[in-house]
């Protein structure tokens, strides 16, 4: 395959690698999905978005799944859902390295769980302070998931939301702490605390793409908020994590 190299923001050159790059962040960000929805999306032929996933596939940095029987209609051939592999979702960088997993082990092996998870607790704190002002200032459920959302995606979390069923659901398409939060779960577990504090409700976190799953999923029952959503003081996050357990699943 011909290396047309990259430009200054790391997207590859010339015309047909930023098609590809195109094609693989509506992968990133929509997956799993179909090559025709693509196409529509991009406004491009099929044949040419079949052409980039397929080069995408054939590099390891796209997979395929078959679409749910719920899904399938007529008697044709079953639509493919396609979504990228870790190996793709690593052009889109990550704020993560080998030095980081060193550090959590070491504080793991000095002081024990608690330390990782007070190391967890302050990096999310961090998060909620800075973006608490604006989503619970949002005046329903959906709104305030939005606005979570959107803070997310300024952070690197490729993150959108939408209603479904009874709720809203949370999706982050990409996970900049995937690697490093699949060897500490508690990782996982303060941000799940943190959505509900924000959010001012339990949360249900059905999906991690540090156990593998393609995207973060995390479902946001369509209640009144509590009164955790307006606390103040330094354990309003803490107190966000006695509701749930395992990861956010409600206790």
């Amino acid at each position: 395959m011909k290396n047309v190299g990259t430009d200054s923001t790391g997207v590859p050159a010339g015309h047909d690698g930023r098609t590809r790059h195109a094609v693989a962040r509506l992968l990133l960000e929509q997956g799993p999905v179909t090559a025709a929805s693509v196409a529509d999306r991009l406004g491009l032929s099929p044949t040419a978005v079949r052409r980039h996933i397929d080069a995408l596939v054939a590099d390891g940095e796209a997979t395929s799944r078959e679409a749910p029987r719920r899904t399938q209609r007529g008697r044709g051939r079953p639509a493919k859902f396609f979504l990228l592999t870790e190996q793709g979702r690593s052009r889109f960088g990550h704020a993560y390295d080998d030095l980081a997993v060193a550090a959590l082990r070491f504080l793991a092996e000095q002081g024990g769980e608690e330390a990782v998870r007070a190391f967890a607790q302050r990096r999310v704190t961090a998060f909620v302070d800075q973006h608490r002002e604006a989503i619970v200032a949002q005046p329903d459920a959906a709104d305030r998931a939005k606005a979570l959302a959107a803070a997310l995606t300024r952070e690197g979390y490729a993150a959108s939301a939408r209603h479904v069923g009874a709720g809203e659901q949370l999706c982050q398409h990409l996970c900049p702490v995937a690697h490093v939060a699949a060897e500490f779960p508690q990782l996982c577990e303060t941000e799940t605390a943190a959505f509900a504090d924000l959010l001012g409700t339990h949360v249900q976190r059905l999906a991690t793409i540090a156990r593998g799953d393609a995207v973060c999923t995390t479902h946001i029952p369509n209640t009144p908020r509590t009164a955790s959503a307006h606390a103040d003081g330094p354990n309003r996050v803490g107190d966000a994590d006695a509701r749930t357990s395992d990861g956010g699943e409600p206790a």
